[in-house]
């Protein structure tokens, strides 16, 4: 069987192979960290397919298992070679934070409408506080721990792709896991969390250091992403007092900035808009009620996928910004 099908019937086959494309890019969102990587891994991965006479596709068993290979195999390169890029970032590098999927916006140039397909499933494993500790494993690590522990792949299977042994697989993953539990808390009740970004945006939105204190653990670490394009603290700010200064700083000196509650990365958090433009999108790590990290992407290559509209609250007063001139 090729991919080549009778003239005006589509091809199954071609169908099953392209419907794999959701799957690929959850993949590979959640070991690279970036939407855009994601999308080159996947249309590198189809290149390869595509690329590959008749013949060898039809003695291919299954077309999913040879995508998930290939696209694993191609962020493993990745991610090594990624290693040397950051070294040469400008700044601290954090993940590409992603909006809920009604928000979600193309961030093709030639302005084209999002496919759904291209949008990444929203589900724990994609927190940002999940994706920093991934950031912490070698590329080895988070290959083996993603694909067994989240996308529960066998580590026969994952040996195939990392080149090792099923059992080096598991001492991988196993490594990988310990990284991930040192760094977990007791687990705040959504409606908490809710609460304690909206608190936090009153209180910095009034400029209260004392509000924002109480809100902060003793112990909070902020960390900003401007990618050397934009303005932002080149290393992380530590400690409640430091960082209610900092927030209260920023409100005071900029002009025409709008705070609004938004889902970043399926969790709680908030996008700061100046003059109609999304600047900064933060994500929060919340525990036993109070703000332990704070990650604010400020890097707009990082941004293209979140809309500049919505409603939001300017002190006292409500702004629907989709009406915004």
């Amino acid at each position: 069987m090729s991919d080549q099908s009778e003239p005006g019937r589509p091809d199954p086959r071609l169908s099953a192979v392209l419907g794999e494309r959701r799957r690929l890019i959850d993949l590979a969102y959640r070991l690279l960290g970036s939407v855009a990587d994601a999308e080159d891994v996947v249309q590198e991965t189809y290149a390869r397919w595509c690329a590959m006479p008749d013949a060898q596709r039809d003695e291919i068993a299954s077309p999913a298992a040879w995508l998930t290979t290939v696209a694993g195999r191609v962020c493993l390169d990745v991610l090594r070679s990624a290693r040397v890029r950051r070294e040469r970032y400008v700044g601290e590098w954090l993940p590409e934070p992603l909006p809920d999927a009604t928000e979600w916006i193309s961030g093709r140039s030639d302005g084209a409408p999002p496919d759904p397909a291209d949008r990444v499933t929203l589900d724990e494993s994609v927190t940002m506080a999940f994706l920093v500790v991934l950031e912490s494993m070698t590329p080895a690590e988070r290959v083996a721990f993603v694909l067994h522990d989240v996308f529960r792949y066998s580590f026969a299977e994952v040996a195939g792709i990392v080149g090792r042994t099923p059992a080096a697989c598991r001492q991988l993953a196993s490594s990988a896991r310990r990284r991930v539990r040192a760094a977990q808390a007791a687990p705040t009740p959504r409606a908490r969390r809710v609460e304690v970004v909206r608190d936090f945006k009153r209180a910095w939105e009034a400029r209260d250091i004392d509000a924002l204190v109480g809100l902060l653990d003793p112990d909070a670490t902020a960390v900003a992403d401007g990618g050397g394009i934009v303005d932002a603290e080149f290393r992380p700010i530590r400690g409640a007092g430091r960082i209610a200064r900092a927030l209260a700083d920023i409100a005071g000196r900029e002009d025409d900035l709008t705070i609004l509650e938004r889902t970043v990365n399926g969790q709680p958090g908030l996008v700061v808009r100046q003059g109609g433009v999304t600047g900064t999108v933060m994500a929060f790590h919340v525990t036993a009620g109070r703000i332990t990290h704070i990650w604010a992407v400020r890097n707009p290559d990082k941004l293209r996928s979140w809309p500049p509209g919505g409603t939001a609250v300017t002190g006292a007063r409500t702004v629907d910004s989709s009406t915004e001139g």
